[in-house]
Parts: structure tokens; sequence; C-alpha cells
């Protein structure tokens, strides 16, 4: 694990000085104008790696944060913070990861996940995709890769009940040390 925080240090590093270098600001928001959240939603559906959200979805998720990537009035990034409650618990599902294609290969999207996983560092954070490379940033940021067995009948339960159950063939569940420690007592 020591040298997964080492590398991951050292990347998110060297995003932040792409990003500084591009003029691409970083910025943890909990408010967005409703044409925006309107391309976002937009967007959402029209990109099949993405879970289709509407404006009042990412409304409701903008209260939890949003940490987004601007280039003057353009935003070249996101990631929402999606929360749900399993029991009096709440779980935190990094959501809506998106970067624009010339910002892509320079770990922008690592660089959102980072932060959106540490904002959250010391409650549950839960991963749910099917890209490869972001299974690959989720298990450089420490995350762990779970299957349902390992996971509470509560938490199973819930994660149907709210429409994010799903196939382990094609998607895959990861989750912060925090919540992989608690992760069989979610109750």
């Amino acid at each position: 694990m020591m040298v997964l925080e080492k590398d991951i240090k050292s990347i998110v590093a060297k995003a932040e000085t792409y990003a500084d270098e591009q003029g691409v600001k970083l910025q943890l928001v909990y408010d967005l104008p409703e044409s925006l959240l309107k391309v976002i939603s937009e967007r959402s559906g029209a990109q099949s790696l993405m879970y289709f959200t509407s404006v009042d979805m990412l409304k409701s998720r903008l209260e939890n944060g949003c940490f987004i990537l601007s280039k003057g009035e353009e935003v070249v990034g996101h990631i929402f913070a999606h929360k749900h409650m399993v029991n009096e618990h709440a779980v935190y599902e990094r959501a809506s990861l998106w970067v624009k294609k010339e910002y892509r290969s320079f770990n922008l999207g690592l660089l959102l996940m980072y932060n959106l996983t540490e904002l959250y560092k010391n409650d549950f954070v839960i991963s749910i995709a099917r890209a490869t490379i972001v299974h690959h940033n989720n298990e450089l940021l420490g995350m762990k890769f779970v299957t349902l067995s390992q996971m509470s009948k509560v938490l199973v339960d819930t994660l149907e009940e709210i429409g994010k159950l799903r196939d382990e063939d094609h998607y895959r569940y990861y989750v912060n040390p925090y919540f992989e420690s608690h992760i069989r007592e979610l109750k």
C-alpha cells in the first residue's frame, strides 16, 4: 500500500501541475447554474459509460459536493457525491465522473476522484463502475474491490432498492479503507 500511496501523490501532483499550466481550476462546489446541470444531465444520457442523471438528481447530489474543473467559464470536468442512506449510515458514491476529451490522458479524472475520496475519507465511499480505467484508479486510490458476497445483506438490499445493484461480470464495486473495515457490520 505504501508504494501506491507514494505513486498516487506523485500522479496527483503531476495532474495538478498540468491543470495549472493549462489554466484549469479545481473547485469544490455546492451550487451550479441550472443550464450547466442540464448539459451534465444530457451528457449522462448520451454516454454509454455514464449512468443517466436527471437535473433534479444532480441538484440533490450537489448538496453533498461536486468537484469541477473549469477553464474560464467552461467546465471541463466534474464528479459528484451521491449520498445513499443504508439505515442510519451515509454511503457516498462517486458519480457522474467526466473530463472533456482534450483533457483526458493527463490524470484529471483521477484528480477529481482523489479529491472527492479525500473529502469523505472518514465516511463510507463506494465506486460502482465498469470502465477498466476507473478500476485502475480506484486501486491507486487505495480502494478495495469487493464482491456482493462480501457486503452485508442490508447493503446489498439497499443497492437493489435504489437501483445500484449491478451485474458483477460487467461492473465492479470498490470501497475506501474506512468502508472496507466496516463492510460486513453495516446494518
